[in-house]
């Protein structure tokens, strides 16, 4: 019955924002528009839905107008059902080029694919990728600019690029004197906090930070931890602004309306992928190349589990470890939403499992390229593992820098 009348609600405030956004599209006199559709907002908060900042038009629209506009989106950059771009761009907002993240703009690229620069079909603009060499939007890419807009959907875990890639934009704005406006979105795994403080010498792209591999922050939030910790180049700060969200708090569970990356298909996915992601530095399949991403794992010589599945090649998943090879593994599809929320810790048995499992067969386990390692932010967790340390003895060893994490953390954030 819940689902049911979350449902309603949705469908409501789906309503609510495609009538709003219809009608600043169709009203000659914009700023009315604009006023109209911030008493629009209020009628969609009273039925206290979460409402991400990008929805939040008149909070953000009069630090835009006039400006010429840089945008970092993706495929979930969106009010109601239409893309940001092409919300903001139809309001005459002056966009002049995009910057593509990982998964690019549309956000079909596979983890880790190159990339490409382009055109975007439907509105003409740049699109510039920023995965691959180039991370940072360059000064002539910014020539002429004024304001960036980020809009992100993050998942809240520290091996989540767009973490990365935010930390590149908030540079280039520092050092080239340009305004960033963040717009927040609800982070599915804000309502805790865990895992190993990423250690300097492990830096990467898959973890820049020196922050648990889940921060339980909003994006919004972690800007402003960037900004206020001086971790950009040279202790700079870039000029930050943060949209927020409406009637959200670290508690509140939030069903992304669309998928963040191609291998998170829906919220099971997106819970189970920060315990989960560890196996990409090992031997262990965790979907890829199937229809359940990061819902399952196994290898073709995993013992004591009754599940099978075949990796096979596909849109967002080229080439996926072990393809075509039947794999024997663990099916997680069964474990309800609820429990998974409610476990509120990275769940280690898992990896614990499947080391066991293989290194009983005198099978490679860790991949010899050490992203573990990075994945991690330590060498101490393959260590831990190898030496047959228990679940709590691991989280022991993690507990001081979480509590000095938290210190630092609550100096910046925005939500209950």
């Amino acid at each position: 019955m819940n689902k049911f009348l979350r449902t309603l609600d949705s469908i409501s405030k789906s309503v609510l924002i495609l009538f709003g956004v219809v009608l600043l599209f169709s009203c000659d006199d914009k700023n009315n528009a604009i006023e109209k559709v911030g008493v629009l907002s209020s009628a969609i908060e009273a039925n206290l839905e979460v409402i991400p900042a990008a929805e939040n038009i008149a909070e953000y629209y009069d630090l835009l107008k006039g400006k010429s506009v840089a945008m970092v989106v993706n495929q979930t950059s969106i009010i109601g059902n239409i893309h940001l771009v092409d919300s903001l761009v139809d309001l005459k907002i002056d966009v002049k080029i995009i910057f593509a993240p990982e998964h690019g703009f549309r956000g079909q690229a596979d983890a880790g694919e190159k990339i490409k620069d382009g055109v975007d079909i439907k509105t003409g603009l740049s699109v510039i990728s920023l995965y691959g060499k180039k991370k940072k939007p360059s000064k002539e890419d910014l020539e002429g600019i004024e304001v960036i807009v980020f809009d992100i959907q993050d998942v809240g875990a520290r091996f989540y690029t767009y973490i990365s890639s935010l930390h590149y934009v908030m540079e280039a704005c520092a050092e080239n004197n340009i305004e960033l406006i963040v717009l927040d979105r609800p982070n599915p795994n804000a309502h805790y906090v865990d895992g190993p403080v990423l250690e300097k010498e492990f830096t990467s792209f898959v973890g820049m930070h020196p922050v648990p591999v889940v921060y339980g922050m909003t994006i919004g939030e972690y800007a402003q931890m960037i900004n206020g910790e001086g971790w950009l180049s040279g202790h700079a700060k870039a000029d930050l602004t943060v949209i927020h969200n409406r009637n959200y708090t670290h508690d509140t569970f939030y069903e992304l309306p669309i998928k963040p990356s191609p291998n998170l298909p829906n919220i099971r996915s997106i819970l189970l992928y920060p315990s989960l992601c560890f196996f990409e530095g090992t031997n262990m399949s965790v979907g890829r190349g199937t229809n359940s991403q990061f819902q399952i794992f196994g290898h073709p010589d995993f013992i004591g589990g009754s599940f099978s599945f075949t990796p096979e090649s596909m849109s967002g998943a080229k080439y996926p470890k072990h393809e075509n090879s039947i794999c024997k593994g663990i099916d997680l599809q069964k474990q309800t939403i609820g429990s998974l929320y409610d476990h509120e810790k990275l769940d280690l048995s898992y990896l614990l499992d499947a080391y066991r499992n293989l290194s009983d067969q005198n099978l490679d386990f860790f991949l010899e390229n050490n992203f573990f390692e990075k994945l991690a932010g330590t060498a101490d967790l393959r260590e831990q593992i190898k030496a047959g340390k228990s679940e709590e003895e691991i989280w022991e060893s993690w507990r001081q820098g979480i509590l000095e994490f938290m210190k630092v953390r609550s100096k910046y954030l925005i939500y209950e």
